[in-house]
């Protein structure tokens, strides 16, 4: 894939070490550049048709955001977690994300709560439909959503690098058995916290859903579940 010279328009672009970061944590989250695996340097600058300059800067982004791991001797590699990195990033997480849900309560407008409620409902349809990819993107979307209204820059950005790290496992904590259904049960729960404005049980209801995503991940690593390979969650029909 080249990346191709921007258009001159008067509108700011964003720096090219920034397009390049993206290229990559694609390829991460696709599996295509799997966990524990050390980039191929030159070939990703052939490939993306550019100088080892932006995908350094990119490197240094990525490994900011817990993506990859820069050894200076010998280059970047992709993160690789274990089960005990997850169990210690979910409590983590449940804090912040609460603290976000309790926030994104007292400043969320009516639009705002429409959005979320729009979201709410594609979760729906696609739990009914078995689609359980199109259920982990809205899934996705709506924790990044509230994340945004919680209005607070400094807690948006820990937690929006530390959700990064998550999506490396693409939801499969779905793939447990009966999680869908109680990951749906809880996001009512949560729908219900934003209706009412109840900025304290939002903040409640968000770390169980959190804590409850971990134990799930752990049930599905119990059964058998594999971390740091391709995982590819259900699309409609099962299949």
């Amino acid at each position: 894939m080249v990346i191709a010279p921007a258009p001159r328009t008067p509108k700011k672009r964003a720096p090219l070490y920034e397009e390049v970061a993206e290229h990559v944590r694609e390829r991460i989250y696709d599996y295509r550049l799997p966990p524990g695996e050390w980039i191929d340097e030159p070939a990703l600058c052939e490939e993306l048709a550019i100088s080892r300059t932006p995908l350094r800067e990119a490197l240094k982004l990525l490994a900011a955001e817990g993506l990859v791991q820069i050894d200076a001797g010998r280059g970047a590699r992709v993160t690789r977690l274990t089960l005990e990195d997850l169990n210690q990033l979910f409590p983590v997480m449940a804090m912040l994300e609460g603290r976000c849900a309790h926030e994104a309560v007292k400043h969320i407008d009516d639009a705002g709560v429409q959005q979320l409620e729009d979201l709410h409902a594609a979760m729906e349809t696609a739990a009914a439909d078995g689609n359980i990819a199109e259920y982990y993107r809205n899934n996705y979307l709506i924790h990044e959503t509230v994340q945004h209204y919680a209005g607070n820059p400094w807690l948006i950005r820990i937690t929006h690098d530390l959700h990064r790290i998550l999506k490396m496992h693409r939801g499969r904590q779905l793939l447990a058995p009966g999680r869908t259904a109680q990951s749906l049960a809880e996001h009512r729960e949560l729908m219900e916290c934003f209706r009412q404005r109840d900025a304290a049980a939002a903040e409640r209801t968000m770390e169980r859903h959190l804590l409850s995503q971990g134990q799930a991940l752990a049930a599905y690593v119990a059964s058998g579940g594999l971390l740091n390979v391709p995982a590819p969650l259900p699309t409609e029909g099962g299949s």
